[in-house]
């Protein structure tokens, strides 16, 4: 169940309208690194969450407030376009919004949604849900949040840089400092699942004793010449899991030569495949 409070989770105030910075802000809506994808994903990761109800109530709780963070943006595209010309005869040459909608800003936000916000990216794409993680693993859940919000925090930042509007940079400047929070309580669940050597390999319920122990904790090089593959902290030392020894070699093909054979008839090959 939820509930709606018409209040904004923090004010949003635009002092110059920018069509084109409306345009970028709907990247932080419905790209790849925006708002709609964490909504989402820490919604599903949370409906199908077993085990310790607290991870649930982290998750259903941030996937609330990124609903806020939809809403203020939101908010934010539309009070950008304000000001846009309905029409491109309106002196495009001489106004510098309709020269801004001549020169970039996604037509999209005027012909399919009258001056406001959609869940598309800065481009025009509509977001589809591709980018939405949620494994019923927890750790590896968190794992792929702390990514989404270290990515959704660099976005948040360019846009910051992109700005003068001392209403846009305060908005930002807020979500940039909930990005970082959300980082460090995702890291936080993971210490809480033991650290890197109480959740690593992931999933941690498998026997280990059952996968190839040569391979395990080998980093492998591939270069042509058959030289060593680049040295650092991955290849020798205790493993982060602390479970295995970091080892290094240059990787040999152990495997035949495939050959699949005929092809059979009716399978729409060619003659000459299946002789």
């Amino acid at each position: 169940m939820f509930y709606v409070d018409n209040r904004l989770q923090f004010p949003v105030r635009v002092e110059t309208p920018d069509p084109l910075f409306a345009r970028a802000l709907q990247q932080a809506i419905g790209g790849v690194e925006g708002e709609i994808r964490v909504a989402m994903q820490y919604f599903f990761q949370a409906c199908g969450a077993r085990g310790d109800a607290r991870f649930r109530e982290l998750l259903m709780n941030t996937a609330a407030e990124e609903l806020g963070h939809i809403e203020m943006l939101a908010t934010a595209v539309a009070m950008n376009l304000e000001g846009a010309p309905l029409s491109m005869q309106e002196e495009a040459a001489a106004d510098p919004v309709a020269g801004a909608i001549l020169g970039g800003i996604n037509l999209k936000n005027l012909l399919s949604a009258g001056l406001s916000a959609m869940p598309i990216d800065s481009d025009g794409v509509p977001f589809n849900m591709s980018h939405i993680y949620a494994s019923g693993n927890i750790a590896a859940d968190m794992h792929a949040n702390v990514t989404a919000e270290s990515t959704g925090r660099i976005l948040a930042v360019r846009l910051y840089n992109m700005t003068t509007d001392p209403g846009m940079r305060e908005m930002l400047a807020f979500l940039i400092a909930r990005d970082t929070m959300h980082q460090n309580q995702f890291l936080a669940a993971l210490e809480e699942l033991g650290g890197a050597e109480g959740v690593f390999p992931i999933p941690n319920s498998f026997p280990q004793e059952e996968e190839n122990q040569d391979f395990n904790y080998a980093f492998l090089g591939f270069q042509a010449d058959g030289s060593e593959p680049v040295a650092g902290r991955w290849s020798e030392g205790t493993s982060i899991d602390g479970k295995g020894e970091f080892t290094t070699r240059a990787h040999e093909p152990m495997g035949e030569e495939p050959d699949l054979g005929s092809a059979r008839p009716n399978s729409g090959a060619q003659s000459e495949q299946m002789e």
